[in-house]
């Protein structure tokens, strides 16, 4: 099996209210869509596929010739977008995963997940779900008695329902994650139905859903045993939640791998930081961009340390070293800045 993986990053986010697009803009000391590359560039066989506007260039510029870049030069939906990519791909690959590029707590080993499940079960899609609070806006999940996949219901939607109360209470989620049968997604992509949208007609994805069911086919669905990796940010407001799940994330994976956090919630650590063994980090540290902290440091209280390099049984307390490297047993004086802050 060859699988291609397609982010669809063409959306500008206007409600940032930026300059920027809103996958540029960071999280856990890094743009949002690099932190989905990485992790989708990991998984897939070929080249990630990036789908774009045609104000992309910020995007081309971050990841370079290590992607491959179309462009949806009109805004007409997740359906239209991850058409685009069809003709880079049709051919190519036998699964293929689209997903967003403002998703970065999403996984690699869940992606994988998504991938094998397709393969063994021979499904037409299999979609990443989660279960979520009954008050979310997510599409609410349906299955029929065997545990297929039936239907996707949008909150506007259940609202009409007869059953509306019942599938505004159900809590397995739509995460936005999809994994198909190549020979399925792209016959069938062309057939999509024009939906009405805030800004006119749009073509969505999700509709694939329902073409599969029509068609007798498979849809399963993997649940997600960490719904952070649902979180995206269009929102200034949602950045900030995005960014304090990611912080959780990292001092978590810390915490079990031999590092004392005296106050997780005032210590922020970058996905790229590296962090020996029996080390204590005090509240009000920022460990930043590739920084190396050895084995048996203190590091703060009100430390920061930025693409630092500091050796073992070091103590760095109210300190700033940027870009410098500090040798093993040095006890760095407080209010030292070393480096070029």
């Amino acid at each position: 099996m060859t699988l291609a993986i397609v982010l669809l990053a063409a959306g500008q986010g206007t409600r940032m209210n930026s300059k920027y697009q809103k996958i540029l803009h960071q999280v856990g000391g890094k743009p949002m869509v690099q932190h989905i590359f990485e992790a989708a560039a990991q998984v897939a066989d070929l080249p990630p596929v990036l789908v774009v506007g045609p104000g992309g260039k910020g995007v081309q510029a971050l990841l370079g010739d290590r992607a491959v870049y179309v462009v949806q030069t009109e805004q007409l939906g997740t359906g239209h977008a991850t058409l685009m990519a069809e003709a880079v791909l049709k051919g190519k690959a036998n699964q293929v995963i689209v997903t967003y590029g403002d998703m970065p707590l999403l996984r690699v080993e869940t992606l994988r997940r998504l991938a094998t499940m397709q393969a063994e079960t021979n499904a037409a899609i299999t979609m990443l779900t989660m279960m979520g609070d009954p008050g979310s806006a997510y599409g609410r999940i349906v299955r029929d008695e065997d545990g297929a996949v039936r239907e996707i219901v949008e909150v506007a939607e259940a609202q009409k329902r007869p059953n509306r109360e019942a599938l505004r209470q159900s809590r397995e989620q739509n995460v936005g994650v999809y994994c198909f049968d190549a020979n399925f997604l792209w016959p069938n992509i062309h057939a999509l139905p024009l939906r009405q949208a805030r800004n006119g007609g749009e073509y969505y994805l999700t509709d694939l859903i329902d073409t599969a069911v029509r068609q007798n086919l498979r849809v399963e669905a993997v649940i997600t045993d960490d719904p952070d990796e649902g979180l995206g940010a269009g929102t200034r407001a949602e950045l900030v939640a995005v960014e304090k799940a990611f912080r959780c994330r990292a001092n978590n994976y810390w915490l079990a791998h031999g590092v004392t956090l005296i106050d997780p919630d005032s210590i922020y650590i970058d996905t790229d930081v590296e962090i020996g063994q029996d080390t204590v980090i005090w509240p009000n540290s920022y460990l930043q961009g590739r920084t190396a902290v050895g084995a048996d440091c203190i590091i703060g209280p009100n430390t920061i340390l930025r693409d630092a390099q500091v050796g073992d049984g070091c103590r760095v307390e109210m300190a700033m070293v940027v870009d410098a490297a500090v040798a093993a047993g040095t006890a760095v004086a407080s209010f030292s800045v070393i480096g070029n802050p």
